[in-house]
């Protein structure tokens, strides 16, 4: 791609570059990322869930319903986005919820205590905060037949998607097979991150997941090699 069709976006591209390492990420403390930093580039993202008790097909526990995203650039994340300078950090994530999602804040605005973590990139002079909100799962269809009338619909954000919360019988489907997508930043270790603390999945389930995850991956790349030497 040239390097002028970035357009006016050309600032900003720093930030979603993929396959970056996520070493250069490094966990901070909230009260620290937002007063020793104000020079620094912030960003904000949301994870809006609800608690599922459904038994799928009578074999696999739902656990619950996560609110992710595809995002413009064709990689997953959570809805938010960047902080304008000498906005809140928790200020700029309910703006972009609004914007992305069409998020009613009387109802579901996100506070200070629904922070799970920030981690700073000296690299890039960057610094991401990621929170999360419990909603019924009533509130939660309704948010996501709500997305369709977000401003941003179509713009930033190409739909809704629901990660799978459990892992089929071939130990790859379902869980692990989503952890392999790419994901925008450090999305997928702050999915990891909540869906511990909010006690939706135990660490051990988790790490399961994660490294039937990374079989795929490698064997999904060896597999590509082995095609492309026949070619």
């Amino acid at each position: 791609m040239e390097e002028n069709n970035w357009g006016w976006l050309a600032r900003f591209e720093k930030f979603g570059r993929l396959g970056d390492s996520k070493d250069n990420f490094q966990p901070i403390e909230y009260s620290e990322a937002k007063s020793k930093h104000p020079s620094f580039t912030h960003a904000s993202h949301g994870m809006i869930f609800a608690r599922d008790d459904r038994v799928l097909w009578d074999l696999y526990k739902a656990r619950g319903a996560v609110l992710m995203q595809m995002r413009f650039d064709g990689v997953i994340g959570f809805p938010g986005g960047l902080v304008e300078k000498g906005e809140h950090p928790v200020c700029g994530l309910n703006r972009e919820m609004q914007e992305e999602i069409s998020l009613d804040l009387t109802s579901h605005r996100f506070t200070d205590h629904d922070h799970v973590v920030s981690f700073l990139n000296e690299d890039k002079s960057l610094v991401l905060h990621f929170y999360k909100k419990e909603v019924s799962m009533e509130e939660f269809k309704a948010l996501e037949i709500k997305n369709l009338q977000a401003p941003e619909y179509g713009i930033e954000t190409y739909g809704i998607i629901r990660p799978p919360l459990f892992t089929m019988g071939d130990g790859i489907r379902g869980l692990p097979a989503f952890l392999a997508n790419h994901f925008a930043g450090n999305a997928r270790e702050e999915l990891v991150m909540a869906l511990s603390l909010s006690n939706l999945l135990s660490q051990e389930e988790l790490q399961v997941a994660l490294k039937a995850s990374q079989t795929f991956q490698e064997t999904c790349f060896v597999n590509r090699n082995q095609t492309h030497k026949h070619d």
